[in-house]
């Protein structure tokens, strides 16, 4: 079964509680609408007075006056993620009516990162027309990762990867494969595959390419992880497989979180937040 059909098995009769802070753009509603005709999530907007528990939710994550709390839940994303963080959601689809940055400023002052993660970070589920199927990250957040970043977004993508795809195998990408180059970056690379063991620094078609693996002596060509050195890459790469090779490109997702959070692209179709809402739905029951 693909990713999307596992996801909808899973979403199936769930009744995974998602709170949608955007029900106000029709393409969210009409999503929205679907998945709960469809019986795939219970539906949750932010209409409703704010919580008391959400208000001790915020005042515990940061430890801010109540007050500041209470206004702070006067805003849809926030109160969307004190919804998750209060145990009332179980997931947040957000991101389609704001920018991404302000999507992680309300998961991060609200629910926060999950153990042992020190920043936050973004992939996308890329699934091509021959049935692969992959973790891209970071495509989103992170514009220039030094190597402790890397290392947190490699290590977050494995997890993904794991609970999505089954197994992780991730390739850290350069220009560079092995000892073949020198850089900053490529150093920056090297350092992160020798704290983690990931493949690295290696080149996309070493990466993906049992062959030129074999010729290149790193790794075995099989990656379902690429971990690209900058945001610059990540982003271009996702697009170039969208427009070239008809991938389709799921998310992006925020990782790294306490709880599940999606953050939509604002171009999104009405079936881009069906997919995307799938996804965060098995992500949702599987941690």
């Amino acid at each position: 079964m693909s990713v999307l059909d596992t996801a909808r098995a899973i979403a199936a009769g769930s009744k995974t509680r998602v709170v949608f802070p955007e029900l106000d753009d029709p393409r969210v509603a009409d999503a929205a609408q679907r998945l709960n005709d469809d019986g795939l999530c219970s539906v949750l907007d932010v209409s409703a007075d704010p919580t008391e528990a959400q208000v001790a939710a915020l005042v515990a994550a940061r430890g801010m006056k109540e007050a500041m709390a209470r206004r702070l839940l006067q805003k849809p994303l926030y109160r969307a993620a004190a919804m998750v963080a209060a145990g009332e959601a179980d997931a947040m689809v957000a991101g389609a009516d704001s920018p991404t940055r302000r999507v992680i400023e309300a998961a991060s002052m609200a629910i926060g990162l999950a153990e042992g993660v020190t920043i936050p970070s973004s992939y996308f589920l890329m699934v091509f027309p021959d049935g692969r199927e992959f973790v891209f990250a970071d495509c989103a957040v992170n514009v220039a990762p030094d190597a402790a970043a890397l290392e947190a977004i490699a290590r977050a993508s494995a997890d993904t990867a794991k609970a999505l795809l089954g197994d992780a195998r991730v390739a850290l990408l350069s220009f560079s494969t092995g000892t073949s180059g020198a850089g900053d970056s490529v150093d920056r690379v090297r350092d992160v595959a020798a704290a983690t063991g990931f493949v690295g620094p290696v080149q996309a078609d070493a990466a993906l390419n049992a062959t030129i693996a074999a010729k290149k002596g790193l790794g075995s060509g099989d990656a379902n992880v690429l971990v690209f050195p900058s945001l610059d890459a990540g982003n271009i790469a996702y697009k170039l497989c969208q427009e070239l090779a008809g991938a389709q490109a799921i998310g992006p997702f925020l990782q790294g979180f306490a709880k599940p959070v999606c953050d939509l692209s604002r171009g999104a179709t009405v079936d881009d937040i069906v997919a995307s809402t799938l996804v965060t739905i098995a992500l949702a029951q599987r941690t």
